[in-house]
């Protein structure tokens, strides 16, 4: 009987730790990938990675879309846990995600984090604010839209009467 519930125990344990390192890019996706360098190095010289297919992460700033394709603008953001992207200021530029697939906008949010799993396509100079800025150009293999992280509340609350709260 003791046996019985080791071995129950190291399955579940095993089960638990699959899940756990668990990403948000299927397999398939992931095995596709060819560029394992910086985003420095691919917005440096894009034109020697055309081709290469990538993984990036980023915070979306706008979506758009058109009769052929769905466009998203991404500030790049390093990738964390399960290719989730560190939300914060430690980004190094921006990148364009295209798809063929139609994206909407009131989904693909401005402000969600993602990861997409894509081939570097070309370079797109556009302006911002004035300056003139080089876009790596991602045709999209796969994204992932990460849920939002949920508010903090205060776990504990103190109030005096009816009402009255602090």
């Amino acid at each position: 009987m003791a046996v019985t519930w080791a071995v129950r125990l190291v399955g579940i344990c095993l089960v638990s730790l699959m899940l756990g390192c668990a990403t948000g890019i299927s397999r398939e996706a992931r095995s596709q990938v060819t560029y394992y360098g910086s985003f420095a190095a691919l917005q440096t010289a894009p034109d020697e990675h055309m081709g290469k297919i990538v993984m990036l992460g980023g915070k979306i700033i706008e979506t758009t879309g058109s009769e052929t394709f769905s466009e998203i603008t991404v500030l790049q953001l390093p990738l964390g846990r399960r290719d989730r992207p560190q939300d914060g200021d430690r980004s190094r530029g921006r990148y364009l995600v295209r798809s063929e697939e139609f994206l909407d906008p009131a989904i693909y949010e401005k402000g969600s984090l993602l990861t997409v799993v894509g081939r570097l396509s070309s370079s797109e100079v556009r302006s911002i604010g004035g300056f003139q800025y080089a876009y790596p150009l991602v045709e999209a293999i796969e994204i992932k839209l990460w849920p939002r992280a949920r508010e903090a509340y205060p776990r504990v609350h103190f109030g005096i009467g009816v009402g009255a709260s602090f």
